[in-house]
């Protein structure tokens, strides 16, 4: 089956053959030669510090059995220092790679440190919070 297509004024004739599951099509026409225009791109400045963003208080500063950060990431969430949790209770919700990890309370006790805000950046292994 022939046909005539008009393309950007131009008009070509093409020809579909069917041919077991898939149509081809096949036309008789010269492509016009077009050079890419090349421009100059202005450099993009760059990316300033985030602002407000707090980053974990120092490892110096934990205590020995705080629960450490498994995995790196944005603080979402952290409940309040002196709050009384259970074992799997939630205490800090880090997203990383956009998922949300709960990372939980290993024993019942009160929350005596929180060593991360909402909106800080934790890495792997950085303390979370102590239980006493």
């Amino acid at each position: 089956m022939k046909y005539k297509v008009t393309l950007n004024g131009k008009t070509y004739e093409v020809e579909v053959v069917e041919d077991k599951a898939m149509l081809l099509a096949e036309y008789e026409a010269i492509a016009p030669q077009a050079s890419p225009e090349v421009k100059a791109v202005a450099e993009a400045p760059a990316p300033s510090a985030p602002q407000n963003v707090k980053e974990a208080s120092p490892a110096s500063e934990a205590s020995s059995d705080a629960v450490k950060a498994p995995i790196g990431g944005a603080v979402l969430s952290t409940i309040q220092e002196g709050s009384t949790v259970k074992s799997g209770d939630v205490v800090v919700i880090i997203e990383a790679m956009k998922m949300e990890n709960e990372i939980v309370a290993p024993k019942a006790g009160t929350v005596t440190k929180i060593y991360v805000s909402k909106g800080s950046t934790v890495e792997t292994g950085a303390p979370l919070f102590d239980i006493k």
